[in-house]
């Protein structure tokens, strides 16, 4: 404290008033900043809060699931799936025989979201293990719904790459025919050597047609299911068709008990080729088929659960590229016309997981899955779902969306 010439204390000098007005604009800032993240984080909690209303919560018990009756409006539906079982499932909802959505592997104590565009009518809903009884699932219309298939564009331009498909699936369907038949030969005369030679290349031609064959729910799950989804896994009667097959040429290493197995694999692969046949595909199903594969080798299959026993994985990830690649060859000429953009995508990311698969390849086939290291496995992963993200960009460009 300093005295005036009176002898009186005189007041401390007061702060410049540039200083002060610093100091309260600071204050108002803080004050705006607070506020700004307040309202932000309020905002974020809203539209969370609005995206778990609009998801579909659909719980899976070891014998049922909650709801197993389900009505949502046509158009984009979130489907939350909570696996409360004490082991891995998978969701599928069903249009007659053919797949429209699914979720696999499922862990245990976890869910998973599964996103579909609908549109209206009834479906049927499966409920973790096969044996597990069915739901329904029933889509209303929509002011959305119906003005979308108003809008729907002339299927002209996809009469030549649908017909061409039926085709490729005849083809390989003939193929995969005889490659089973030659695994049968093989298991008949009681070779193991032979029939795990044999195993390989009717693997592979199934897996060309996978995103096809997947569709049929009752045949993929006679042909392809593995044994999670039964109840006694390996030892179930239901477990059958390739994994049933693989489980005992790799994993017990012999031969017995398979021949009733494989001679019912093949009557199953002669009506899966009937059905693929019968069977008509939209044009917005061709890109969602692969989609589907691709997505599943990114999520799921990546880890190695597929071919557990035999380990031949990446010999069936190629196999699915090969499928995927013809659907983007029978596609190329109209993306070309309509979205050159995509179509690069599309190639680049094909080229990407084929430069990676290729990497693997040796002069019997393809690495053994269980020495692929897990950086090459998350490789393969993250490719193939790049892929798949640039394969959801041909319905919108064809203008095939909200059908």
């Amino acid at each position: 404290m300093t005295s005036s010439p009176t002898g009186l204390p005189s007041q401390q000098a007061k702060p410049p008033r540039a200083l002060r007005m610093a100091v309260a604009g600071s204050v108002i800032l803080m004050i705006a900043a607070g506020g700004l993240f307040y309202y932000a984080s309020q905002q974020a909690q809203k539209k969370r809060q609005a995206n778990n209303s609009a998801e579909t919560v659909v719980t899976i018990h070891p014998k049922s699931c909650e709801p197993n009756a389900i009505t949502v409006p046509a158009g984009k539906n979130a489907f939350r799936i909570v696996n409360a079982s004490e082991r891995a499932v998978e969701w599928e909802i069903l249009d007659g025989v053919l797949v429209i959505e699914e979720r696999e592997n499922i862990a245990p104590g976890l869910s998973q979201i599964i996103n579909a565009n609908l549109q209206p009518g009834d479906y049927a809903i499966t409920c973790g293990l096969l044996s597990n009884p069915r739901g329904t699932l029933h889509v209303t219309a929509t002011a959305e719904s119906e003005a979308a298939a108003k809008a729907r564009p002339s299927m002209v331009a996809f009469i030549g790459p649908l017909s061409e498909y039926r085709v490729y699936l005849s083809t390989k369907s003939s193929a995969l025919i005889r490659a089973v038949n030659d695994l049968q030969q093989a298991i008949e005369s009681g070779n193991l050597a032979a029939a795990q030679q044999a195993y390989a290349p009717a693997r592979a031609a199934y897996q060309r047609i996978a995103p096809a064959a997947q569709r049929l729910a009752e045949l993929d799950n006679a042909i392809n299911a593995r044994a999670d989804y039964f109840e006694k896994r390996e030892q179930d009667p239901g477990f059958s068709g390739f994994h049933r097959i693989e489980f005992g040429l790799f994993s017990q290493k012999s031969v017995d008990g398979l021949l009733p197995v494989v001679q019912k694999l093949q009557a199953d692969i002669a009506s899966l080729k009937q059905q693929l046949l019968a069977q008509s595909i939209a044009p917005e199903q061709l890109a969602s088929m692969v989609v589907r594969n691709m997505r599943s080798l990114a999520d799921i299959r990546s880890n190695g659960e597929e071919e557990r026993y035999s380990h031949l994985d990446v010999n069936g990830f190629a196999a699915n590229l090969e499928g995927t690649r013809k659907v983007i060859e029978l596609l190329r000429p109209l993306l070309a016309k309509t979205s050159g953009e995509v179509l690069k995508k599309i190639d680049d990311a094909t080229t990407a997981l084929d430069d990676q698969l290729l990497m693997l390849k040796t002069d019997d086939g393809f690495t053994p899955y269980d020495q692929v290291s897990t950086e090459q496995r998350k490789q393969i992963a993250d490719k193939a779902k790049a892929l798949a993200d640039a394969l959801e960009g041909i319905d919108p460009a064809l203008g095939l969306t909200g059908l």
